[in-house]
């Protein structure tokens, strides 16, 4: 990726004079010819570019009880497992790079932090954190975790990867967004969201549903009428349109994580960074 730092890399960072000592093969030989042909002497511009280096990466998990709610043998997204999906993911791809990974989630309260790093405390993420039955974290688990990440700039340098992983269905305040974007981090929003009853409603008009509080675990049958859930649908599917639009808005590129199939966990990331490829290009 590219540093903010001049050295050597693909990206062009400007120009300016040769001084005795430059990489004569940095000299850009069409705009010396155009300079040197204007001004009648030898003049040299040498291309300066920004230093190529490995990512950091920090992977930040929202590990509230409502993210563990659709559990097997529920038929519906099972959010835990596709957040799960989507870190080894990542975690496989920053390594295939060569670049540091670090961790951070508050399934116990308190915060398990691993800075960005490669060895075998990530063996510990991948074998004990991930699979920890721990799921509960406040309800500003991502605000706290911006928050929490900001505090460690000597980890989390600017131009770090920070993904987000969270259904977002209360997201945190856009100053939390705006405070880690000031720090130069390339913030990426996960959003995990079951595509039957959280991006959208089915039609159980008229059926008794038992609903389940995800933090009290109290059980309730309601019955609904079909005004109420078309009012439910019409309300998840424009929270949803809201949630894409705002992040748009703060110019973060959101990926839409709506299966915990590996393979269709991987067609929305690469879908992710092509569309990040084309703004970059435009």
């Amino acid at each position: 990726m590219r540093s903010f730092h001049r050295g050597a890399g693909s990206d062009v960072a400007g120009s300016r004079r040769y001084h005795p000592g430059d990489d004569v093969h940095a000299i850009d030989w069409a705009a010396s010819a155009r300079l040197s042909s204007a001004r009648e002497r030898d003049e040299f511009i040498v291309r300066e570019r920004f230093a190529d280096e490995a990512p950091r990466v920090v992977l930040v998990c929202d590990r509230r009880p409502e993210m563990a709610f659709f559990a097997p043998p529920l038929p519906w997204l099972d959010k835990a497992a596709a957040m799960r999906h989507t870190v080894e993911l990542i975690l496989q791809s920053t390594a295939l790079v060569g670049g540091f990974a670090g961790y951070l989630d508050f399934g116990d309260g308190e915060p398990w932090w691993l800075p960005p790093q490669s060895g075998r405390r990530l063996w510990e993420l991948r074998e004990e954190r991930l699979p920890s039955p721990a799921f509960d974290a406040p309800e500003d688990t991502i605000a706290r975790s911006l928050a929490h990440v900001v505090q460690h700039p000597r980890a989390v340098t600017p131009g770090s990867f920070v993904f987000c992983l969270s259904d977002f269905l209360d997201p945190p305040p856009a100053e939390g967004w705006l405070t880690a974007l000031e720090h130069r981090f390339d913030i990426v929003p996960v959003v995990i969201q079951d595509p039957t009853w959280e991006q959208s409603f089915p039609d159980v008009s008229g059926v008794v549903c038992p609903l389940r509080d995800p933090r009290t675990h109290r059980l309730a049958e309601v019955r609904l009428r079909r005004r109420e859930v078309e009012t439910r649908r019409r309300a998840n599917e424009e929270r949803l349109r809201g949630l894409l639009a705002g992040l748009e808005q703060l110019d973060l590129d959101p990926v839409l994580v709506s299966s915990a199939d590996p393979v269709h966990i991987l067609a929305a990331f690469l879908e992710w960074a092509e569309l990040r490829r084309a703004r970059r290009v435009a």
